[in-house]
């Protein structure tokens, strides 16, 4: 075994390992800079070059130099990744291409502009099929190593250690390293589900092309999903993550901020606030995110809808919401009306097959863009009208019984509630939970509160989203709607009980003073007293309240 060792570095010290500065293209190594180019050149491009300076600060530094960004589809993920390519990688001159962009003021741009060896994949060209899930690593390790052959091949031989084996001899001859761009790492958990010993193979394959590895320079993927909990093998923990729960500084790289949504908004006439109403929500750490992809459609089109079906079934979130946990439905009907849910995300597997609680289901509709959630307050809710859309097509059959029917209600319900009928409200309500009982555990406040919350469904259109428990006077609001700005509408102020009397509901409102924080609004306040008995069934009580002057 030594004399071969010997033999083999003798060979290699007689050919001097002369390769000539890696000059040419493949598709994997040194891709190029054309699909960067023709992101640039498109009628819409939004300048996110500063996430290279994040990146060249990475560079090198064995803590921080492995980097994976998580985003739903269509957030811009692989346009960073064709941008990163276009700028670290050698084969290539791609100064025009940044010319005038904000990258270009920084000190590091110049330094690293098209000076590393990028091996760029994206995983999803080799795992199209099912028939490739038992082959894909194998050959994509073999269609990297042929390319590279043709600049490095006097410096390795390929043997039983694949592809980090050939990096490890090319960086031993050569002190020079790459820098890995990896597009849909993920697609191995989302393609086979099901198949353990495929996704075991693979992250076992990750942990030997980067752990410990000299080679590297900077490690960089993007996927749907985060990568820390694949049960036993989270050994690609040396990845920083910057989730849709934890963006970090990558928060505004990926999706279009209000800024930008604004200037686009003015160059194609375009209203911006049906805008924020149709696409905005998604919050990102400190910024407002839109969906890039229904943003250029909504400007190429000139059309308000939803463009998600574009890329995504609405059976894709229905497999998810009808799932059987306790308080899922009750959690999805609330936020239907526009109320946000707190949810516990740190449990969460991050896959997509092992579900044990509510919160579980709810925290991968957040990685697949279904769901927005807001850092600060650990809460979830439905981000715009686009994906209320999607929503509403998911429970239209089946698992949802009665909930269309009752949500068609709320128009007049909410309207009877201005008359101050409350008996009308009473057995409107009344309705909604008889429409819905086969759906609804209906034993608690909880439960009460949720057909409160459909009863209001078409509060939305004049009213802010609800606030729930709102701290006011002496205690706690069950629900408060405020009016939006341009709607002349009374504020509602609703107590609920279970098993208590309406009016008792309406005394705890005034004797609690959850008016209070109201008293400055200068419009009409309704006070409704929502209460089920049950042997008396639903009644309720509405006022108006008066204002002490």
């Amino acid at each position: 075994m030594f004399y071969l060792w010997k033999n083999w570095q003798e060979e290699f010290s007689t050919l001097g390992c002369q390769i000539q500065e890696v000059g040419s293209m493949g598709l994997y190594l040194n891709p190029g800079n054309e699909a960067f180019r023709q992101a640039v050149t498109d009628d819409i491009y939004v300048d996110k070059t500063n996430l290279i300076a994040l990146m060249n600060q990475r560079l090198n530094r064995s803590r921080v130099k492995y980097v994976c960004v998580s985003r739903p589809r269509r957030f811009g993920k692989s346009m960073a990744a064709d941008m990163l390519a276009a700028y670290y990688g050698k084969g290539c001159d791609s100064k025009e291409l940044f010319a005038g962009k904000d990258i270009e003021k920084e000190e590091s741009f110049g330094i690293h502009l098209n000076q590393h060896c990028v091996i760029r994949l994206d995983m999803q060209r080799f795992l199209f099929d099912e028939l490739h899930l038992d082959i894909f690593i194998e050959k994509m390790q073999e269609a990297v190593i042929r390319e590279l052959e043709v600049e490095y091949g006097a410096c390795f031989v390929a043997d039983q250690y694949g592809l980090p084996g050939v990096l490890g001899q090319i960086y031993a001859q050569t002190k020079k390293g790459f820098v890995f761009i990896i597009d849909e790492w993920d697609c191995v958990f989302r393609f086979a589900k099901e198949r353990q010993d495929v996704q075991k193979a693979y992250l076992d394959f990750l942990r030997g092309l980067f752990k410990g590895a000299e080679y590297v320079e900077l490690a960089y993927m993007t996927g749907i999903l985060p990568i820390k909990k694949y049960g036993e093998h989270s050994a690609i923990n040396i990845f920083k993550e910057f989730s849709m729960l934890n963006p970090g500084p990558l928060a505004e790289y990926f999706g279009f901020t209000e800024n930008e949504i604004q200037g686009l908004c003015e160059r194609y006439d375009i209203d911006y606030e049906e805008t924020r109403e149709w696409y905005d929500g998604y919050l990102v750490g400190d910024f407002h995110i839109y969906n890039p992809q229904a943003v250029t459609e909504l400007m190429d089109n000139r059309a308000f809808r939803s463009y998600w079906t574009g890329t995504e079934t609405y059976e894709a979130l229905k497999i998810y919401i009808d799932m059987n946990f306790n308080g899922l439905k009750e959690t999805v009907i609330g936020m239907l009306s526009g109320a946000r849910s707190e949810i516990d995300p740190s449990t969460s597997p991050n896959d997509m097959t092992t579900f044990k609680s509510r919160d579980d289901v709810l925290t991968l509709l957040i990685h697949l863009g279904y769901l927005s959630f807001d850092e600060k307050t650990s809460e979830v809710f439905i981000p715009n009208q686009e994906i209320a859309q999607e929503f509403m097509r998911s429970i239209k059959t089946g698992g949802w019984d009665g909930l269309i029917q009752a949500l068609e209600r709320s128009d007049d319900l909410l309207q009877k509630t201005w008359e101050l009928d409350g008996r009308a409200v009473a057995a409107g309500i009344a309705a909604i939970h008889d429409e819905t009982a086969s759906m609804l555990k209906y034993n608690d406040e909880n439960s009460l509160t949720c057909t409160v919350l459909m009863a209001y469904y078409s509060a939305k259109t004049y009213y802010m989203n609800p606030l729930m428990e709102f701290p006011s006077g002496k205690g706690f609001a069950d629900v408060v709607y405020l009016p939006k700005r341009e709607c002349d509408r009374p504020a509602l102020v609703v107590e609920l009980k279970w098993n208590q009397s309406a009016e008792g509901a309406i005394e705890q409102i005034k004797d609690r003073q959850y008016t209070h924080w109201l008293e400055g609004y200068t419009g009409q306040i309704l006070l409704v007293g929502v209460s089920y008995d049950e042997k008396k069934g639903h009644t309720c009580v509405i006022e108006e309240h008066q204002k002490v002057s």
